[in-house]
Order: C-alpha cells, then structure tokens, then sequence
C-alpha cells in the first residue's frame, strides 16, 4: 500500500450497486490510510473519456468502481506495463472482481485490497482487438445477453422479443473452429477461459482453457443460454475441454460474444489467442 502514491478513482454511480454515496465513502476509506486520490464520478456518456484521462494521469493505482466492461475498458487502456488496477463491484456479473477478490462487496474487496493487496500479473486472452481476464463466449449463448440487459432494466416485452430472436438465430449455423492448428471442429458454441478463473488450469498457466458445447434442441439451447450467462454452463450441455493458445474460428456471419460480462460482435472469422501479460492487479493473497 505504501508504494500508492498517486491514486485515480472510477466510480460509475449509476453502475449496479455503486450509488451516489459511493465516491466520498472511496475518499473516506483511503484517508483512514493516509491515502489520498483524485476521484471522477462521471455521467454516463462521459465514462470512456473519465476512464482514458485517470490512465493518461500515471497513477500508481487505478479503482474501477463499475461494470465488467469499464474493468475491461480499463485493462486494455493500463496494458500490462501501466497502472495497477483495483476492479470493484460494482456492475451486475462482476465477473472479474469477483474473480479477484471472491463474492464480496465492494467495500470489502477494497478494504481487504488495500491492507492486504499484492500487485500480480495476469495474464488473459484476446480477439479482434478486444482483451478479456476472465472468459469469452462465442456463439448462441451470447446471444442472451441483451435479454437479460432488458430483463434487468424492467422492460419485460423487449426481453421476451430479444429472446425470441435470440432462440431463432440460435440454429442458423454451428461454429467451426481450430485449436493450436488442429483439426477443424463444430460447435454451437465455444468458451474460453482464462487461468485466472479456470478450473483447470493454474493461475500462472500460459494457456487458454477452451470448451467447446453442443446442443440437440430448443430446450437445450434455452437452459445453454441461461446458464451460461450465470457460470453454470459446464452442467448445461456436453463439453468438450482442451488447452490452447491460439483459436482460429469461422461461421456464416458474424459471431456473436460476450467477452467478460459485456456483448460484442465480431467478425465471420476470428481468432483468439493468449496474452501471457494483459494488465497489473491489485490481487489478494491466495490464502484470503
């Protein structure tokens, strides 16, 4: 903590849990440690510029108080040479906090962060550009996500018609993909998971943990696309699983991906591949 000198916060106060309180609680928890920072509360639009000026400052320490995406936005901004960074909260899958520092609150995760924290290296993957820590989803059960983004925001017929659409485009065509040049397979889709959260890889392995899933129906495709969003995918479907470190996928149009809690679209062809460096991290002991 000593080694913190110069500090930038991000606090999305319409973000998940954050809340209007949230910036002065951040203030007030590290003065209580003799720590001082300069805090952005942005407006929504203003978020990508607030979170690109807090990288552009230098900080020693970067607290991301927000969604998945802005924790991804800001991994990708910092690079594996850049400021160390505290992913809190403070969205609604948290799938990288909670990665990092367990199912705790924010508050928590920052107090744990700053009395105990180590810096860490991870390493995660990349596509197109886009990096992600902890997993990426390709194909039909991506697909789920904007009606589960309308399902939270009460629009309930909007999450119905996105569902509809999503379960129709679910069969208008498989994935093809290659591991490590290999042979070329078929899924419906395929996830990949990085050795900060893979089961089966230690987290200082420099590979991938890439699973591919089938699907035989409507049913099936329903219950994918749930659980895969909420972490219980490998019960939902046979799964295929092998390490990798570079992926070479094809499909008919552009494929569909939620790459750490967040939707994007990518091309007809893709590859994914392991970055052994992504960011720095504000880490936890393994035995906390």
């Amino acid at each position: 903590m000593g080694a913190f000198k110069r500090i930038e916060v991000i606090a999305n106060c319409a973000s998940g849990s954050v809340g209007p309180a949230a910036p002065a609680e951040i203030e007030k928890m590290l003065a209580e440690r003799g720590l001082s920072a300069h805090v952005c509360a942005p407006e929504k639009n203003d978020l990508t510029n607030c979170l690109r000026a807090a990288v552009d400052a230098g900080p020693d320490l970067l607290v991301i108080l927000a969604g998945d995406g802005t924790a991804r936005a800001a991994a990708e901004l910092a690079g594996p040479d850049g400021p160390v960074i505290a992913p809190l909260p403070g969205g609604t899958m948290n799938m990288l906090p909670h990665a990092v520092y367990g199912q705790r609150s924010w508050r928590q995760a920052l107090e744990l962060a700053l009395d105990q924290g180590e810096t860490r290296s991870i390493g995660g993957g990349e596509v197109e550009g886009h990096r992600f820590m902890v997993a990426a989803i390709l194909g039909a059960p991506a697909l789920w996500a904007p009606a589960r983004e309308a399902a939270r925001f009460g629009k309930p017929r909007l999450a119905i018609a996105r569902a509809r659409r999503a379960l129709n485009r679910a069969f208008s065509g498989r994935l093809r993909y290659s591991l490590d040049a290999g042979q070329r397979e078929k899924a419906e889709a395929l996830i990949f998971m990085c050795p900060l959260t893979s089961r089966a890889l230690a987290d200082d392995a420099a590979a991938l943990e890439a699973s591919a899933l089938d699907v035989s129906g409507a049913a099936d495709v329903l219950k994918l696309g749930f659980q895969a969003l909420v972490g219980g995918w490998r019960n939902a479907a046979a799964v295929d699983v092998e390490l990798c470190r570079t992926a070479h996928i094809w499909a008919a149009h552009g494929i569909p991906a939620i790459l750490d809690g967040e939707s994007v679209k990518l091309k007809s062809l893709a590859e994914v591949r392991y970055v052994p460096k992504l960011a720095r991290i504000l880490a936890l002991p393994k035995d906390v």
